[in-house]
């Protein structure tokens, strides 16, 4: 006999009380032990939800002792540097990361071993080779553009490039587990245990004596990011060998790169997206500034993670439902809004009433960010409020259209960014991400709309853009 939260509430509540929160636990029920793919989605939403709460506190910590061990200006040279190699380390991928989730469902219910095997393989080779390649390539850019960057950031990023083999293969990883619904071997290797080892070795090298300052955290990122990848390859490369019989493979490396190259771009431009505000900052304003503004941005990340844990959750159960279940995905889509739209708000408002003694911890001259917080927010709320549009879009195959989407948001960020962070400083930059969120919200649903005709937009009834 399985646990049931109603029927524990119907034996230990009065019963007035267990009649009122009785629907409530029901739907618990169905997400937590459910056998079907919405139960299974559910789970490991719930899963990548969990993980994303204690990874945004881990996040959280580890941010305010960097910055309380290496100052504001040091901290924001880090920030730059650090931010920059995991949007290069994600698009060192080149669409691999997601293909796979699309693929490997794909290919395990048509019973395509030779060619579930041929994925699995290659599209960890590529990874890894273009990676190494971009990476080098980076190394060079910055050596030959020094006369023209501020000295204090050439050593950083000459060292950071060492990290984005291991960035990228770590989110190839992410990727391939994602597609098994294995959520732990998903993401506690990024959100968790990294975080965590760059904080140890961040305080093993300061008791050794090193200087607090940029380099030695990005040597500790370097260490850290190499031991959590390594162990996740392992990890990774096991579970599968267990699930998928040995025999031959074959490669559609042209078919798996064209299919890439357009999720590439919707990842390109997404990351971009989530992180230009931070770059832009860092391009037009000195290395305090940008730590001002990451603190402030980490703090509202809080926010973030309930966007991304749903996205975890339910890209492979999209990918599974277009094929000929038009009306199951209508309704597992706009159910998914519901999930990312009403956790996100009771945060919201948490990290309103809370953001300011938060940022204090960063040191005092960080609450200067707090006020940002409320122009921020509304652009988080907007994101939420349309749920997972961009992942709907690339499992139903109109990934195209999905990146000209985020191109277009991107084009309309930077933009608003050159022009009002030389006019109003990091007021500018919290406007420009704000506007460009609540851009890409709007833009999104109406092309999933338009599409695929489901409304993704919390507050519209389904048929109500009819």
């Amino acid at each position: 006999m399985r646990f049931s939260a109603a029927t524990t509430a119907g034996r230990f509540l009065p019963q007035r009380l267990a009649l009122r929160v009785g629907p409530l636990l029901d739907r618990i029920d169905a997400v937590l032990f459910t056998a079907d793919e919405r139960g299974e989605a559910g789970r490991m939403s719930v899963i990548a939800f969990s993980i994303r709460i204690v990874s945004a506190v881990i996040a959280f910590i580890s941010q305010v002792l960097m910055a309380r061990w290496m100052g504001s200006f040091e901290y924001g040279i880090f920030v730059l540097v650090w931010v920059t190699m995991v949007i290069v380390g994600n698009l060192a991928c080149l669409g691999f990361h997601t293909s796979v989730i699309r693929f490997i469902p794909e290919y395990r219910e048509r019973g395509l071993m030779d060619e579930l095997r041929g994925i699995v393989v290659a599209s960890r080779l590529f990874v890894l080779i273009a990676s190494t390649l971009i990476a080098g390539l980076g190394a060079l850019g910055v050596w030959l553009a020094a006369p023209w960057i501020e000295n204090y950031y050439v050593i950083p990023f000459i060292l950071g490039v060492i990290c984005l083999p291991m960035i990228a293969l770590s989110d190839l990883l992410q990727g391939l587990a994602r597609a098994n619904s294995w959520a732990l071997f998903a993401l506690s290797p990024t959100y968790l245990i990294r975080p965590v080892l760059i904080l140890l070795f961040m305080a093993l090298m300061l008791w050794a004596g090193y200087a607090p300052d940029a380099r030695t955290a990005i040597f500790a990122s370097i260490a850290a990011t190499y031991v959590t990848t390594l162990s996740q390859l392992i990890g990774v490369t096991q579970r599968m060998e267990r699930q998928i019989p040995a025999g031959p493979m074959k490669v559609h490396f042209a078919q798996w790169f064209i299919v890439s190259l357009p999720i590439f771009l919707v990842e390109s431009f997404f990351f971009l997206l989530t992180n230009a505000d931070v770059l832009m900052v860092g391009a037009y304003m000195d290395p305090n500034d940008v730590a001002v503004y990451f603190a402030t941005v980490k703090t509202l990340a809080l926010v973030h993670f309930v966007y991304f844990a749903v996205k975890a959750g339910v890209a492979q159960r999209y990918a599974q439902f277009t094929h000929g279940e038009p009306e199951r995905l209508a309704a597992f889509a706009r159910e998914t809004v519901s999930w990312t739209f009403w956790p996100s708000l009771l945060m919201a408002f948490l990290v309103l009433a809370l953001g300011e003694p938060m940022l204090v911890l960063f040191g005092p001259e960080f609450t200067s960010g707090y006020p940002l917080l409320f122009l921020l927010v509304f652009g988080v709320v907007a994101r939420a409020a349309v749920g997972p549009c961009e992942s709907l879009l690339t499992m139903s195959g109109n990934q195209n259209v999905c990146a000209a989407v985020y191109a277009m948001t991107l084009a309309f960020n930077i933009g608003l960014n050159v022009v009002l962070i030389p006019l109003f400083g990091l007021w500018g930059a919290a406007m420009a991400t704000a506007f460009a969120m609540i851009f890409e919200a709007s833009a999104l649903s109406f092309t999933v709309w338009r599409k695929l005709g489901i409304v993704m937009a919390i507050f519209v009834p389904a048929k109500g853009a009819a």
